[in-house]
């Protein structure tokens, strides 16, 4: 069983869909255990699909504001978890010289889907569904979540 991180970032490429839903469930799953956040290589307005599908599961990602890496004010976390090429470049560079994990988590991007609102929220739901798998599987001592 993997000891929880004191604090985990989860970077992405705009930190629109991805990071956010993962910070959010990282949220959800460990409360007050674990700090989580995230950003982007750049930014873009949370996606309006990503709030839709975090709000099936009862997760508010409306509030959400995103930041680049750039943006983020404290650099010093456990983990650095990247969800996109992009971020995982970004990523090695950020942690160059912290003594943290690193670790890539290759995650489909939904925005790419074209369709009917049906198929992209289904695409949307594919990544919270794994995002929330991969999350449990990598921090297998979630307590129950946390109201």
């Amino acid at each position: 069983m993997a000891d929880l991180p004191g604090s985990v970032l989860f970077a992405c490429t705009t930190n629109a869909v991805r990071s956010p839903m993962a910070e959010a469930i990282m949220k959800f799953l460990y409360g007050h255990l674990v700090y989580a956040d995230s950003a982007g290589v750049r930014g873009d307005r949370i996606n309006p699909f990503a709030v839709a599908v975090m709000d099936e599961i009862g997760i508010d990602l409306s509030r959400h504001r995103p930041k680049t890496i750039v943006d983020l004010e404290d650099t010093s976390y456990d983990v650095v978890i990247s969800l996109s090429p992009q971020a995982q470049h970004h990523a090695v560079e950020l942690t160059r010289t912290m003594a943290c994990e690193v670790v890539y988590w290759p995650t489909f991007d939904a925005t790419v889907v074209v369709g009917n609102r049906e198929t992209r929220i289904a695409a949307f739901r594919e990544v919270r569904d794994g995002l929330m798998e991969r999350i449990k599987d990598r921090f297998p001592s979630a307590p129950s979540p946390v109201p």
